[in-house]
């Protein structure tokens, strides 16, 4: 109780001692040393041993914890999809300058839009999760490989390209729109997904009475809500295709909105540094893809573009995003199986969502 009497004095539940208690280490075998049967029951014992201070807040019942939905947020989540298909839609309205301020309108309105969706709600930042531990820049980059790396680099391997983008998908580097779309539409399923296993957690986290049972019990949570937002994600997948009349490249969408998605569920829950490492491995595989498409053409070089060739051969330029996004997205989501089962993960430091 010495140890940690700064915990147990800003303590609103016992149950933020518990999350507290196993972040510092302390397992139910630890607790039995105190002749307690697990840490939740130890931490009840602190919380009603430690004194508190007159302006110390109440005690919050158990469904306190529980976020719940609000329209705020939900209705933010829908606002990127919906600018983004306005920018879309004045794109092939417009011509010349008019189009060119339409476009640069819409890209700052919708990143605009998505930062202010990922600012609050289940995708919002929480007390612990440190200022730019999200990789914004990698994350961008494969925004931008999503729209015009496959383009690209299917003119590589073919000789070219021969002009600059031209924002349509039948140029000399054809621009995709469907990915974005479908990405920013996603925003909302990624929302409404993270809410609910917040939900199940916190109710999870209200009954279970050892970290054992609590970790065996989030795991399939997590997995549910990740299938949920794949489910949704290839729905809207197609869709986005079928109305701008572009291939889907499902594999490619979804190991990139998987992705993204788990890295944003890490981050959110303060574990910033595995999210960076994955979104950095597999832009930095896109990035030396193309590059040694373009090196190969050296002269005695041509054996650096070999496996490139061979992978776009079989599978097409989506494969080097697939698999490189599909390989990220697999270390995270085994990741995330080991750090958002433990309680201390999910104790609340902000207001309930």
């Amino acid at each position: 109780m010495h140890r940690h009497r700064e915990l147990c004095e800003r303590a609103v539940d016992p149950l933020d001692i518990a999350a507290g208690l196993e972040a510092h280490g302390v397992t139910d075998r630890t607790a039995a040393r105190f002749r307690h049967r697990d840490v939740f029951s130890l931490a009840e014992e602190m919380y009603a041993r430690v004194p508190r201070d007159a302006d110390t807040p109440p005690r919050l019942a158990p469904s306190a914890a529980i976020p719940s939905a609000r329209l705020d947020w939900a209705l933010l989540t829908l606002l990127p999809g919906a600018l983004y298909a306005a920018t879309v839609a004045g794109f092939h309205l417009t011509q010349g300058r008019v189009r060119f301020f339409v476009v640069t309108a819409g890209v700052l309105a919708v990143v605009l839009a998505v930062r202010a969706a990922l600012r609050r709600g289940p995708l919002g930042p929480r007390g612990r999760t440190h200022p730019g531990a999200y990789p914004t820049g990698w994350t961008c980059w494969l925004l931008a490989y999503a729209a015009l790396g496959d383009g690209l680099l299917r003119a590589a391997v073919d000789g070219g390209p021969d002009g600059l983008p031209t924002g349509t998908p039948h140029g000399p580097w054809p621009f995709a729109a469907a990915p974005l779309l479908t990405l920013a539409f996603a925003c909302a399923p990624a929302a409404w997904s993270a809410h609910l296993l917040a939900v199940r957690v916190g109710r999870r986290l209200n009954a279970s009475r050892r970290l054992e049972e609590f970790a065996a019990s989030v795991q399939p949570l997590l997995l549910g809500a990740v299938a949920l937002f794949l489910c949704s994600l290839a729905a809207l997948t197609g869709l986005c295709a079928a109305a701008l009349d572009e291939p889907a490249g499902y594999a490619q969408t979804l190991t990139l909105g998987v992705l993204l998605f788990l890295a944003r569920l890490l981050a959110v829950h303060g574990f910033g540094h595995a999210p960076a490492l994955a979104l950095g491995t597999a832009g930095a595989l896109e990035a030396i893809a193309l590059a040694t498409v373009f090196a190969g053409r050296l002269p005695g070089c041509d054996v650096l573009a070999m496996p490139v060739d061979a992978l776009v051969a079989a599978w097409g330029p989506d494969g080097v995003p697939a698999l490189a996004c599909g390989a990220a997205a697999l270390t995270l989501l085994i990741h995330a199986t080991r750090t958002l089962t433990r309680a201390s993960a999910h104790a609340r430091t902000d207001p309930p969502c």
